[in-house]
């Protein structure tokens, strides 16, 4: 079914909105795949902050010119999904790769991040990054580590006096 103009141009305002403030993109081969199992990646995307969306390339093309994902425009053939991450820059790549490993008709075409189109094989190292909650958690532990260790090494000398106070007891009860 033929969109309309006014369709076509709600379409790309949908998609050149998302891209100006997403993180990363990964246009994906989705031919095979069931209703069921767009179904399911649709819901997976929207659980994990993913736009995705499939739209005819030509749109799409228009909709990231002037954005960091216009490096995509050269790659846009055959019908393909897109999925921006909007909340985290992984986002997208870990739903593509994850969705990928039980179906096989899901083929990652493109992979494009701070402006810059990467090989597809970079896709895992998108996928790969951090959550925000994970980068955090890093962040805290190496904020936490030198009060720890400064903590410990002023505890020391106790402990080790208390540690010698008990060993002498115990000597002098064993000797009784």
């Amino acid at each position: 079914m033929a969109l309309t103009l006014e369709q076509k141009k709600a379409v790309v305002a949908e998609v050149s909105a998302v891209a100006q403030s997403a993180h990363s993109a990964v246009a994906a081969e989705y031919r095979g795949l069931t209703v069921e199992q767009m179904t399911d990646l649709r819901r997976k995307a929207r659980e994990g902050g993913v736009f995705l969306k499939v739209a005819k390339n030509t749109l799409v093309r228009r909709a990231v010119k002037g954005t960091d994902f216009e490096c995509l425009s050269d790659g846009l053939v055959g019908p393909l999904l897109f999925a921006f991450s909007v909340e985290e820059p992984g986002a997208a790549a870990r739903l593509i790769k994850d969705y990928a490993k039980d179906n096989e008709q899901l083929i990652a075409k493109l992979v494009a991040f701070n402006a810059t189109l990467y090989d597809v094989g970079e896709l895992d190292r998108l996928a790969s990054l951090p959550t925000k909650d994970e980068a955090l958690g890093m962040l805290m532990g190496t904020m936490k580590a030198p009060i720890e260790k400064f903590v410990r090494t002023l505890a020391a000398p106790h402990t080790k006096m208390v540690r010698t106070f008990a060993a002498v007891r115990d000597s002098k009860q064993a000797a009784n």
